[in-house]
């Protein structure tokens, strides 16, 4: 039996895995502690990622490069297409609405109501209505991860809160997490492979969902990627995927920044609104008392509510819009690092697996056992699978991204456009009140002194 070397190292010009893993001599270089290995030279070729796709360039590249590398623009889309695309049937629709809060002896809790529509044969009926709540959502997550360890697994948002910051049951709090659960779980539906996952099955159109039922195969498949390279060390991770893991260490750092300066932002609004409110009342108060200027420190009162009102709409946007995509793909960065150490974790069993087979073929030319071709057939599961994924993410990025700087952009937009048009106004009531102050001083000057 032949094993020739994954397709994920062969592709990056490296040597074949059966030359590499020969008895090492003492001139040779000893062997880079793992798993988690990230290499950082000794390679011919730097490698770039350019909107997060491996590809070799000629000069090499860091990663604050790779990262201002992201672009945004659709004609990426035309270069790059969503390998998904013909795969996919669109034959899966799901929804999570309608939050209700339930209160018994034991526990307060809040519950979803979620709704399928399909044709798939895989159901019984084409529509479902059941409800789920947050536990729901995460055993669901629990068991795509376990039976689909291959696979990127799309977050949910964060279970704990702060007691005393965040009440967890309050109108807005709930929105926002029904709007992240609604879209943990339409990214499952679109999926070609989690999508026709049975656990999804089974919470989709089960009205009592028992979590305690698992499904023994693919809880096994789950197991057995958890507990492989438990005594094996990774030599090289490919530089494709080291270039993956450069390109997320970057982008969490990124996003994180942002993250920590608008929810500063979003506070110091939050500051400043609050004295604008107080700062409008007293021009309000003033008018009272004031007849000859009570119209334009009306006026006055009048444009700052407007900009109370308008700044309290964009704080709001970025609250409960952009904040949560922030989460939402630092969550998701998590969720790509762990694939990637699994798929190190499946190369370093095959490296471990390979090197004792070629030394024992030296020593009493033993056929290679086939466990080593399952091995590397598992390793070549996961390059594909995760490459597959990365692309599919970068194509969801990419879109969410552009929704999101647009929306903020458009807020903004219309924040200073109703800004602008209130003191626009004032200036207007300013100008009229003048020119009938000064005809009234006129007429006043005519009935003194008379023609």
């Amino acid at each position: 039996m032949s094993i020739s070397a994954p397709r994920g190292l062969a592709s990056s010009g490296q040597k074949p895995i059966t030359e590499i893993l020969h008895p090492l001599s003492a001139a040779e270089e000893p062997l880079s502690p793992g798993p988690d290995v990230t290499v950082s030279g000794g390679r011919d070729k730097e490698v770039g990622l350019t909107n997060g796709t491996p590809v070799e360039t000629p000069s090499p590249a860091s990663a604050s490069v790779l990262f201002n590398r992201l672009q945004l623009d659709d004609d990426l889309d035309s270069d790059g297409r969503d390998p998904y695309a013909d795969t996919e049937t669109h034959d899966l629709f799901v929804t999570v609405d309608d939050p209700k809060k339930h209160v018994s002896t034991m526990e307060t809790y809040i519950t979803y109501r979620v709704s399928t529509k399909t044709t798939r044969i895989e159901f019984d009926l084409p529509e479902y209505s059941v409800r789920r709540r947050y536990q729901d959502f995460d055993w669901l997550r629990t068991k795509l991860e376990d039976s689909q360890p291959t696979h990127l697994i799309p977050p949910l948002p964060e279970k704990f809160v702060m007691k005393g910051v965040v009440d967890r049951f309050s109108e807005e709090f709930v929105e926002t997490r029904m709007k992240a659960l609604d879209k943990f779980l339409k990214r499952v539906a679109d999926h070609p492979v989690l999508s026709f996952n049975p656990h999804l099955n089974a919470f989709l159109s089960a009205k009592d969902l028992n979590k305690r039922q698992g499904l023994a195969l693919l809880s096994k498949v789950g197991e057995s990627v958890k507990n492989v390279a438990g005594g094996y060390k990774l030599r090289v991770r490919p530089p494709e995927f080291c270039a993956m893991g450069e390109y997320l260490d970057t982008f969490n750092q990124k996003l994180g920044t942002i993250d920590r300066i608008a929810q500063r932002i979003l506070k110091e609004q939050s500051e400043y609104l609050t004295e604008l409110r107080e700062y409008g009342t007293v021009y309000a108060s003033w008018a009272g008392s004031e007849e000859e200027l009570q119209r334009p420190l009306e006026g006055v009162a009048g444009c700052v509510t407007t900009c109370c009102g308008a700044l309290e709409d964009m704080s709001e946007n970025m609250g409960q819009d952009f904040l949560p995509v922030l989460r939402e793909y630092i969550l998701y960065i998590e969720s790509m690092k762990n694939v990637l150490r699994k798929r190190d974790q499946s190369q370093a069993e095959y490296e471990g697996r390979l090197e004792a087979a070629v030394l024992r073929k030296q020593e009493d030319r033993t056929p290679i056992p086939a466990e080593v071709e399952k091995c590397q057939d598992k390793m070549e599961c996961f390059n594909a699978d995760l490459k597959a994924d990365w692309e599919r993410w970068q194509s969801n990025k990419r879109q969410d991204f552009k929704q999101l700087l647009t929306g903020m952009a458009d807020k903004n937009v219309t924040h200073y456009e109703k800004c602008q048009a209130a003191w626009e106004s004032l200036i207007t009531l300013l100008q009229d009140k003048q020119t009938e102050d000064k005809t009234i001083f006129h007429k006043s000057l005519h009935e003194v002194f008379g023609s």
